[in-house]
């Protein structure tokens, strides 16, 4: 490839189910990116012992990312997925980093307050998450990492962190930049923002009846049938907005503003895009799932390329600062 060619990097935490929050807030956006540059995504197994304790649980969860991926259309010949495990440099270049990382930093990092305001365990590994994200990010000398607006504060955290070990040992880190995508907001079955940690999830590779009955669960108003309702305000209808077509979500609109439609003909719309919508998706999973040797050799390969990268930059800043 051409050294200006761009570089992006994100990781996943296989921290649980994959729901929709998951694939239109960046999962999505991963696949579409791999056609634009380099795309470097990595497995997040080591940031997810911050709240994991079941080791055969975690190598579940790891592997179902690797498979959501593929299924979603990651193409291994474009873009490299790996386990973040599976190159040891990474924690390595975490602890030189954290020579150079003041208290004060990771101490302001909002992830980890809110964190804790939840009950996860104030333990070292969590306070000293943004370091080990510091090292995903600078090792594979990226260009852009893409996130949400609400992880930029990482990337600036990683920025500060490279920057300070340039000053101290010499240029050695490529400063990354945050890149906000275009991902939609993705409310959960309770209105609230879909994530793990609410439990408020439509797991992306849900069907039959399970993917019904979630759907169907779906908090909204006690707005009668015969009324008008605002599409604006409602779940059923942003949710369904993700996966009609413009001219399905005006309609829809319409029927919401002209009154004489429930809430329960609106989810059984839903159901039914939801459910078009993610069949090719389960049907590739299947074909993956039935390959797990395939599977792990893309891992493998996928980590011998990213440790031949990570290789180059620990060596510089093991040299810079006088470990070799």
């Amino acid at each position: 490839m051409s050294s200006k060619t761009v570089r992006y990097l994100s990781g996943i935490q296989p921290s649980g189910m994959i729901h929709l929050g998951n694939y239109f807030g960046a999962i999505r956006e991963h696949i579409a990116l791999q056609e634009a540059g380099e795309a470097f995504y990595f497995i997040a197994n080591y940031h997810a012992l911050t709240t994991q304790r079941e080791p055969a649980q975690l190598r579940a969860h790891s592997y179902d990312v690797a498979l959501t991926y593929l299924a979603c259309g990651l193409d291994p010949q474009r873009a490299c997925i790996f386990r973040q495990s599976d190159v040891p440099e990474v924690t390595e270049l975490t602890w030189l980093l954290m020579t150079v990382t003041p208290m004060g930093l990771l101490q302001r990092a909002v992830s980890y307050k809110d964190k804790v305001e939840r009950g996860v365990a104030a333990d070292a590994g969590l306070f000293t998450y943004p370091v080990l994200m510091a090292a995903d990010i600078l090792i594979y000398r990226s260009d852009f990492v893409p996130v949400g607006q609400d992880q930029v504060q990482h990337i600036e955290i990683t920025r500060d962190i490279a920057a300070t070990f340039n000053h101290t040992f010499g240029d050695v880190f490529k400063l990354p930049e945050a890149k906000l995508g275009r991902a939609p907001y993705v409310p959960g079955v309770d209105g609230a923002k879909m994530s793990k940690s609410y439990g408020n999830g439509i797991e992306l590779f849900a069907e039959g009846n399970a993917l019904r009955k979630v759907v169907m669960g779906i908090k909204t108003d006690s707005t009668p049938v015969d009324q008008p309702k605002d599409p604006d305000k409602d779940t059923v209808f942003a949710l369904y907005s993700l996966v009609a077509t413009p001219q399905e979500r005006d309609a829809l609109a319409a029927r919401y503003r002209a009154g004489g439609m429930g809430y329960g003909e609106a989810k059984s719309l839903l159901h039914e895009k939801l459910d078009a919508t993610l069949a090719p998706l389960r049907q590739r999973r299947a074909e993956w799932a039935a390959q797990p040797e395939k599977v792990e050799a893309i891992l493998q390969a996928g980590a011998a390329r990213a440790r031949a990268e990570a290789r180059q930059t620990l060596d510089a800043a093991r040299k810079a600062c006088g470990v070799a």
